[in-house]
């Protein structure tokens, strides 16, 4: 626990704030609320793009700052537009693809562009409720042609589990970019060199004159890792990835039992359930 009550409270959503049905409890979003009152802010941390987080805040009403696709876009969800971003450069996206091909026979890759996602033949992962952003080109070779910013280069195997695509990429393409995942199946996420949630966030604080002894964190993937570490007080959620449980020290209930709300309740001297 901290000695004092924090300035920022920095949590990622699936897995975390997020119930597996993809909503926030009642208890969680007073704990929020409580959080806002006493004059500290709440920045969401995801992999999620901006129009996930817009349909968050819609239903909860949440506003803030949010940073979305691990790091690389910071978005203002009452305004909903891009602060600031730090797009993936389309000559390190083109060399990625070819070296995990060559790696992984049958990867598929897609293109995430914050409003859009486009994806070639290979890349099979779908999302229900994405669709309407989601848009097929014939090729690999075509996703190097959207004009729109790489927010975030997805490289999906149904064969192979997350952790061992992320294996092959830091050791066939390190150096080109940063390479992480949050747990989706045969998922690999690939952002900017050096743009990681922890960078962002650490560089937010800054201009806010927060520190990280000031700053708690919650998490539940490898992609939240470097920010559990980064805070004063990072928590993992019970049901995070082994990885982070054994590297973070503190720990919370799970997502379905409001783990962060659990913490934010006694850090605020707030009510619980």
């Amino acid at each position: 626990m901290v000695a004092r009550l924090p300035k920022l409270i920095a949590t990622d959503l699936d897995g975390t704030l997020l119930r597996r049905d993809g909503t926030v409890s009642a208890r969680t979003l007073r704990a929020l609320r409580t959080v806002v009152e006493a004059g500290a802010d709440v920045v969401v941390v995801t992999a999620r793009p901006p129009r996930y987080v817009d349909a968050l805040a819609a239903a909860t009403g949440l506003g803030g700052t949010a940073i979305c696709s691990n790091g690389a876009l910071v978005y203002d969800l009452t305004s909903r537009t891009v602060i600031h971003s730090r797009p993936l450069a389309v000559s390190a996206a083109r060399t990625i693809a070819t070296v995990l091909s060559r790696a992984v026979p049958g990867i598929g890759f897609a293109v995430e562009a914050g409003l859009r996602v486009h994806y070639e033949p290979a890349y099979t992962m779908r999302h229900p409720g994405d669709r309407e952003a989601e848009f097929a080109v014939p090729s690999v070779a075509h996703l190097w042609a959207v004009e729109s910013p790489i927010v975030k280069l997805l490289a999906h195997s149904a064969e192979h589990e997350a952790d061992f695509l992320l294996t092959v990429a830091e050791r066939h393409a390190a150096g080109h970019a940063h390479f992480t995942h949050s747990g989706g199946r045969g998922l690999l996420e690939i952002s900017a060199p050096g743009v990681t949630k922890a960078d962002t966030l650490s560089a937010l604080c800054a201009t806010r004159g927060i520190g990280a002894d000031d700053v708690v964190a919650f998490g539940d993937m490898p992609n939240d890792l470097a920010i559990l570490k980064w805070a004063g007080s990072g928590y993992a959620m019970a049901n995070a990835h082994p990885s982070v449980r054994a590297a973070v020290p503190r720990h919370t209930v799970s997502n379905e039992e409001d783990g962060v709300a659990l913490v934010l309740e006694d850090l605020f001297n707030a009510p619980g359930a």
